[in-house]
């Protein structure tokens, strides 16, 4: 097994910690790649009920439910996301499940208290994650304002702000520009746990704006994929604004996972898809997000430096290069470990089959090269927090898929 070489950038008592895994919830038609290729996956329920079970008996600990309104890059159909969420978390046992919302579309207020409740009822296991917004047309369609690319991270920032302080503080008070909140308490309070304050605050962004929004408000950072350099260059933004503000957020990267017995047969599976590209949905999908990304005043937002290629997975998961052989991904994984990142967000093709492998295949390896890790900096790794799972046969994931793929599956 070959060894990487990327600088350590992680501090030395991170790498004690194990990385968790998440995996995109696809509530959405069309699966993760806009292209024919076929995609065994279903934005329906049925198929994403078993999809849960199955990746918490994986090793994943984390699920992310996507937020659209309108129908976008090749995705006609689609389900809201905090309903949806808290579906999944009365389906599955340890599944933390992350809901995906919008600034503008939602109150804090709202949202905390609808947190709260899934909270209570998932056994502390609800989270958020906040998207500023890109697609013009889910606000102006609604009749709500637009704002401008770094005028959104300023409503973000204050959403966070009195997001987190209705779920912890009797009343809450907060005056600016977006949200005035006077003397207001929301009671019950979240599940108290020793592991979290309050339900985890994820929130995601490329650009100098929000970058500095999540150091100062998240407590998790999430990137589109990115390569090695492009992500260090993304933590060291975050890092910045998070040391001013005295906190220190967690750090989370997506990657379309491409895993397969040879790197040849990875890398042919990846020419297929772009291939097969969608071409009219993703030049559509090309045209709105680079108009968003190069809106901002350095040109660094999202997907600003994104190919046709990149963008056929919708939120560069093909950048951070999750291809190859379970060795060479694991290996892959390790590498963005060293740069700080606490948790891989994956997507797949075939979701139950592959969530399944990368459990069976995948995690093993990355387990015994982060021990590796640790050791060489003279310190261990906590294997008591590796989620103790059964995990899944080959058979018993196909079987799964196979049962629960309606006919309207998202397929070419």
């Amino acid at each position: 097994m070959s060894t990487l070489s990327s600088t350590l950038k992680t501090p030395v008592s991170a790498l004690e910690t194990p990385l968790k895994f998440a995996y995109w919830v696809p509530n959405v038609s069309g699966g993760l790649v806009v292209s024919t290729i076929e995609q065994r996956t279903d934005w329906q329920f049925p198929y994403n009920r078993e999809l849960a079970r199955i990746a918490e008996r994986s090793g994943f600990e984390y699920a992310l439910t996507q937020t659209r309104y309108a129908a976008s890059y090749g995705a006609d159909k689609q389900h809201e996301a905090t309903s949806f969420s808290l579906a999944l978390l009365g389906a599955t046992e340890r599944l933390n499940v992350i809901s995906a919302i919008h600034p503008g579309l939602w109150h804090p207020g709202v949202l905390a208290k609808w947190l709260i409740t899934a909270d209570h009822l998932s056994g502390g296991r609800s989270a958020v994650n906040i998207v500023s917004g890109w697609l013009k047309n889910e606000f102006t369609g609604f009749g709500l304002e637009w704002l401008e690319h770094d005028e959104r991270y300023v409503r973000t920032e204050e959403f966070i702000t009195a997001l987190r302080g209705l779920l912890t503080e009797d009343g809450y008070s907060q005056s600016g520009s977006y949200y005035d909140i006077s003397d207001f308490t929301l009671s019950p309070k979240p599940l108290p746990q020793a592991a979290r304050p309050h339900p985890e605050i994820f929130f995601g962004g490329n650009s100098t704006a929000a970058q500095a929004a999540a150091g100062r408000t998240a407590d998790w950072y999430f990137s589109n994929g990115r390569s090695l350099e492009g992500y260090a260059e993304n933590v060291d933004g975050v890092l910045a604004a998070a040391r001013e503000a005295g906190r220190t957020p967690k750090f989370g990267i997506n990657g379309f996972a491409i895993v397969r017995e040879s790197e040849a047969e990875a890398r042919e599976t990846l020419r297929e898809i772009i291939a097969k590209a969608h071409r009219p949905a993703v030049e559509g999908f090309q045209s709105a997000v680079k108009e968003a990304g190069q809106s901002t005043k350095d040109g660094k937002g999202m997907w600003a430096d994104s190919s046709f290629e990149d963008l056929v997975q919708y939120n560069d998961g093909f950048k951070t290069q999750l291809i190859g052989t379970p060795e060479q991904v694991a290996e892959r994984v390790i590498e963005y470990k060293k740069l700080g990142v606490n948790l891989l967000l994956t997507g797949y093709l075939h979701f139950q089959e592959e969530v399944a492998a990368f459990g069976r295949d995948v995690l093993p390896i990355v387990r015994e090269l982060e021990a590796d890790l640790a050791r060489a900096h003279g310190t261990e790794l906590d294997s008591s927090l590796v989620p103790d799972v059964p995990g899944v046969s080959a058979e018993e994931a196909t079987a799964s898929a196979d049962a629960t793929l309606s006919p309207e599956r998202s397929a070419a």
